[in-house]
């Protein structure tokens, strides 16, 4: 673990099963860890507690950790309650213990019914020394909530980075990390793409050895990989190659046409992911939507509007800031066709989207015309 790669930080962080969805709407089929951990130095510094659900394993890993020491120092990066969720334990249990956070932290505090006699609001740049260990705060507003700071610890090189670097997934499964990072960042993070490339260029100025996040594994190999893939996604990049089809289909028409061009796509040698939104995992389908450069929207007119898995599909895109892609469609319609219409006009006031012409128009049942225009939307798409 942490222990052995570094001496004097202790991870005294805690994974769950038991939970089912995490923030209320993502699903969680690994788990998911609340990370915590103790600077061991003169003075003893612990970074962030944890959510309720995970009390008992954290006690028993800070106990470990302090072996009956007293810390002066309680770290608050976040204030979310999957991270603040025990401050208040740790009031009850060290009446001296200093809470170190932002003023607008400190502003928010009885907000969460946190009563703290010993508040040290730090400012951008502000140090702390606990010994031989220095922490550094560097602000992160609206990385995801606006009091939200990370911090440096000099000697050691870590990067303490609050939720981001942060993925899904307990820490004793053992995953693809960029996969549901990227699921967890475009879900949570997505829409402050602006606020977390502020971030990354204060980052750019630091030595960092290890990155220590608020969710999942700690990463100490290999960090430009991980600081460019921030990157990408937060300038809301292009990562992969590829044309993403996601689609709603009553009867299996609409569905007809996907298939027809995703076949028309791969022959060309193009990788399609390709989700049917009223089944799949909609934080998946975002996902691919911000990783891939082009997407193709395809629904039926549904109630004068369009099928209510695509309305929310685009929402989604729309409130996270969905911009720098080529947008194609294909509508549905038995007498009077709206879909292509409505999903335009939810996407129009998006930044640099390019939204193709050569729309596909069924009318019930996909017709040699269709083909066609499932070959001129291929080959827009290839343009």
């Amino acid at each position: 673990g942490l222990g052995d790669v570094y001496k004097r930080q202790k991870y005294i962080g805690a994974s769950t099963h038991e939970l089912d969805l995490f923030e209320g709407q993502y699903s969680i089929p690994n788990g998911m860890a609340y990370n915590s951990y103790v600077i061991d130095d003169e003075k003893i510094a612990i970074m962030d507690t944890v959510d309720k659900i995970v009390t008992d394993k954290w006690l028993e890993n800070l106990k470990k950790a302090l072996d009956g020491r007293e810390p002066e120092y309680l770290v608050v990066q976040h204030l979310e309650p999957d991270h603040s969720g025990n401050i208040n334990t740790l009031l009850k249990m060290y009446e001296h213990l200093t809470l170190v956070c932002t003023a607008k932290a400190k502003a928010m505090l009885e907000q969460f019914d946190i009563e703290a006699e010993n508040v040290m609001a730090v400012k951008e740049g502000d140090e702390l020394s606990l010994g031989s260990h220095t922490l550094k705060f560097i602000l992160a507003p609206m990385v995801h909530w606006p009091e939200v700071m990370i911090t440096y610890e000099e000697s050691e090189k870590a990067l303490f980075s609050a939720d981001a670097f942060g993925k899904f997934g307990a820490l004793d499964v053992d995953e693809d990390w960029s996969c549901e990072a990227r699921r967890y960042y475009f879900g949570i993070v997505g829409k402050y793409g602006a606020q977390v490339q502020s971030v990354l260029k204060k980052a750019a100025a630091l030595d960092i050895k290890i990155i220590c996040p608020l969710h999942g594994p700690w990463l100490c190999e290999n960090i430009p990989y991980y600081l460019n893939l921030y990157d990408i996604w937060s300038s809301y990049g292009v990562e992969s190659d590829g044309v993403v089809i996601a689609y709603t289909s009553v009867y299996g028409h609409t569905e007809k046409a996907v298939n027809l061009l995703k076949a028309e796509l791969e022959n060309k040698g193009v990788k399609v992911p390709v989700f049917d939104l009223a089944r799949c995992d909609m934080a998946e389908a975002v996902e691919d939507a911000f990783r891939y450069g082009k997407l193709v929207l395809a629904t039926t007119t549904y109630n004068g509007d369009i099928f209510p898995f695509m309305k929310t599909f685009i929402e989604h895109l729309v409130e996270r800031n969905f911009q720098n892609r080529t947008v194609g469609f294909i509508e549905n319609g038995s007498w009077a066709p709206q879909a292509s219409r409505i999903m335009r006009g939810m996407l129009e006031q998006q930044k640099n989207l390019t939204l193709l012409d050569a729309d596909v128009k069924i009318y019930s049942a996909v017709s040699d015309k269709n083909v066609a225009e499932i070959q001129a939307l291929a080959s827009a798409l290839l343009q």
